[in-house]
């Protein structure tokens, strides 16, 4: 990705609270990495391979691909000097979009999106929104984003009428520890509201924990109880964004056991209370 040490582009996604494109030239990451946005990526040459959610998805120019960020992902092979747009789009505002149910619910569960095919004119679009954005005006950029926000929807809707094609493009993982990292995530993903440990979930995959620690950590550079904290954050996120429930049933329901062990984790992680997170997104004081 950007040519940032992993800890710095934590730290400047991190901060990010509003709509971003930047193009730079791609390359593999050290290690995996989130954000609280849904990200678009559109390679303007070449091909790359993201390790996402603990699989291997190969995407080749002039396709582009969505997903949400807060899901550890990686760049792991890309070919040399390509140039790569990056779109940054922030959770509320993909939740306002006009976009079928289930394809929202399935890309916040960890639906790797992927145009059917490539196309040229995504590309020029692409490589126009990139260079327009470093020199636009304010309501340049908001016709840039209403333009990109129409795009995601299409993308989305073409992913809805070529579902069981896009599924033939996710490459099976080809290392025990990958495949020891997609067990842990599929269960994490189906199980993150109820009491978990590492023994746990070590026995549900078949794995001594040892070992499926130790996997996890060499696939997505983070521990297997690391990731669950970040994936019940990003659950609880979405439905104080997406619903009006009270912080005490998303507590319960996110896996927190108590709301203020939610209140203490949500705000040691994101610096705001979970009704501040909710009323930033809202646009009310």
């Amino acid at each position: 990705m950007k040519d940032k040490n992993n800890g710095q582009l934590d730290e400047w996604l991190g901060s990010l609270s509003a709509f971003l494109i930047e193009r730079h030239i791609a390359d593999a990451m050290p290690a995996a990495h989130w954000h609280d946005h849904v990200e678009i990526n559109l390679l303007l040459e070449g091909s790359m391979t993201y390790l996402f959610n603990g699989r291997q998805q190969q995407v080749e120019a002039g396709r582009l691909v969505l997903f949400w960020a807060a899901i550890p992902h990686q760049t792991i092979a890309v070919t040399a000097d390509a140039p790569l747009v990056c779109i940054y789009l922030p959770l509320g505002e993909f939740l306002a979009l006009p976009i079928d149910g289930g394809a929202r619910q399935a890309i916040m569960q960890g639906a790797f999106i992927v145009d059917p095919q490539p196309s040229a004119s995504t590309r020029s679009h692409g490589a126009d929104w990139a260079s327009e954005w470093e020199t636009a005006t304010n309501i340049r950029r908001d016709l840039i984003i209403d333009e990109v926000k129409v795009r995601v929807r299409r993308l989305i809707l073409d992913y809805g009428e070529h579902r069981g094609a896009s599924a033939s493009n996710v490459a099976t993982p080809v290392t025990p520890a990958i495949r020891y990292a997609q067990q842990l995530t599929d269960l994490i993903n189906v199980r993150y509201s109820r009491t978990l440990t590492l023994p746990m979930l070590a026995g549900f995959a078949g794995v001594h924990a040892t070992t499926a620690n130790r996997a996890f950590r060499d696939v997505l550079g983070i521990s297997v109880m690391e990731y669950l904290a970040r994936y019940r954050l990003a659950r609880a996120m979405q439905r104080l964004a997406e619903t009006n429930e009270t912080p005490l049933q998303i507590a319960h329901d996110c896996g927190f056991g108590s709301v203020s062990r939610f209140y203490d984790t949500f705000k040691g992680r994101t610096g705001m209370s979970p009704q501040q997170y909710r009323r930033s997104l809202r646009g009310t004081p």
